[in-house]
């Protein structure tokens, strides 16, 4: 049992680092993969408010309750200042997709200069869920800035790149390659002008959903869900899903990954706190849809799907 809004603990009871991430199933086990913040809190040469980069963690579990720390499946590189991998940069969002036709997975995440003045995303790969992965560069998608991203792998196969461009004004959905690797060249613009960042994104029955958070920085805001009958265009923002007390804050907490588990979809949150990111929680909550609506109550406690 894990309390919702707080720190999670994993079966050693050292708290879970897994931030900004998303959970994957790969043959009968779930993987979270995150952030991992557990340093202190230091200011940036901007003032901001981050932790150095670490590096990504990755946890397995087999009921989504008791998970075992399987360690860091990217490092931060301490030798080259000059490498994105660097402490004194910014690696967030990764997201982990297995691709079929290389019997390997693909790490995505958000890469950028202390001053998020670069704005990339960086890809790795690795044959084993757990790691390591081996870093292979990072770029601009399509020639594009990116910002908070997600990876979406349909059940076609192929899979797209969702992430935060024009200085978050605009949310991209870029086509990868059948290696996941790289961008095909086929992408669409979404939500112009609606300043959204935190995408997630889930196929479920005959419509695509997508939950995405306002650009507050720290500070909770108001989710809203959208919803298309094509997944690269027709996206229309509803409405706020989110429903019970503290609504309208997303229950202090913002959108990482949208998924199903034992047939339940799922949202997760982080609810960050930027005093202390260390200390910063998570939230799984049960999603339900009906075609045209999302539902997402807030509940004190998950204890699994089953």
């Amino acid at each position: 049992m894990h309390k919702n809004g707080e720190l999670w603990f994993d079966i050693n009871h050292q708290p879970i680092q897994a931030h900004g991430g998303m959970i994957m199933q790969f043959n009968g086990t779930y993987y979270w993969y995150g952030e991992h913040k557990g340093g202190p809190n230091v200011l940036s040469k901007s003032g901001g408010r981050r932790v150095d980069f670490i590096g990504f963690s990755c946890y397995s579990s087999s009921n989504l309750i008791d998970w075992k720390n399987e360690g860091l499946i990217l490092r931060a590189d301490k030798e080259n200042k000059e490498s994105l991998l660097h402490p004194s940069q910014v690696g967030e969002r990764p997201k982990v997709v297995y691709n079929e036709k290389n019997n390997n997975f693909v790490l995505w995440f958000h890469s950028d200069t202390w001053d998020y003045s670069y704005a990339g995303a960086s890809v790795a790969v690795s044959d084993s869920p757990t790691g390591p992965f081996r870093y292979l560069r990072s770029f601009h998608p399509n020639g594009r800035d990116c910002r908070d991203m997600t990876v979406f792998k349909d059940d076609n196969g192929k899979a797209y790149l969702f992430h935060s461009t024009d200085f978050n004004k605009t949310m991209c959905i870029s086509e990868l390659d059948e290696n996941y690797t790289d961008v095909t060249g086929f992408y669409t613009l979404n939500f112009i002008e609606q300043q959204r960042e935190a995408p997630t994104v889930l196929h479920y029955k005959n419509w695509y959903y997508s939950v995405t958070s306002g650009c507050t920085g720290w500070k909770p805001n108001n989710a809203l869900y959208a919803i298309s009958r094509s997944l690269c265009s027709g996206w229309k923002l509803i409405d706020n899903p989110c429903t019970g007390k503290n609504y309208r804050k997303t229950f202090f907490g913002q959108s990482t990954y949208l998924g199903v588990a034992e047939g339940q979809p799922f949202l997760m949150l982080d609810h960050w706190k930027p005093d202390h990111l260390i200390n910063s929680g998570y939230s799984i909550l049960p999603v339900y849809l009906n075609e045209k609506e999302m539902d997402i109550p807030f509940v004190p406690e998950f204890n699994g799907f089953q």
